[in-house]
């Protein structure tokens, strides 16, 4: 069995940007089937900066962690720089996780990515396609990639 190193392990202990935004610019909602994670990211932006992230997960440790690692990563970023977060540098953020857990730092960058298409929805100036295709998202189920996810 493999063991969270300490960083998963503070992530997880004592979570960052816990809770929700009221009137959020973009909420991002993402769940895996399969491990019954759920992922709510709620974003603040103004003058097109992250001023503001939170979360709200229910899931394992490494959900946890990568949710919260995740926030501290876009927060005070461009929207363009928080679109360029990678499940990759989510996991190298923390130090790594177990290959069975690798999912959960993909379900932190769809759900940063859903939140900031919501934000483009409501903004209303662009189109679905526009949104989908500027956020990396496809109409997919979600995490139907979490399988092929591999840690370098």
């Amino acid at each position: 069995m493999e063991l969270y190193n300490e960083k998963v392990i503070e992530h997880y202990s004592n979570p960052r940007n816990v809770g929700k935004i009221e009137n959020a610019s973009g909420v991002g909602e993402v769940g895996n089937p399969i491990c019954g994670d759920i992922m709510k990211m709620y974003l603040k932006i103004e003058n097109n900066m992250i001023v503001d992230v939170k979360f709200k997960t229910f899931g394992c440790g490494a959900a946890i962690a990568s949710s919260s690692v995740s926030t501290e990563m876009v927060k005070g970023k461009t929207i363009e720089e928080a679109l360029t977060l990678t499940n990759k540098d989510v996991i190298k953020e923390l130090g790594g996780l177990p290959p069975v857990k690798l999912h959960c730092s993909v379900l932190a960058e769809e759900a940063i990515k859903e939140a900031i298409a919501d934000y483009y929805r409501k903004e209303g100036k662009l189109s679905e396609e526009e949104i989908l295709k500027k956020c990396g998202l496809t109409n997919q189920e979600k995490c139907s990639h979490c399988a092929d996810v591999k840690e370098e």
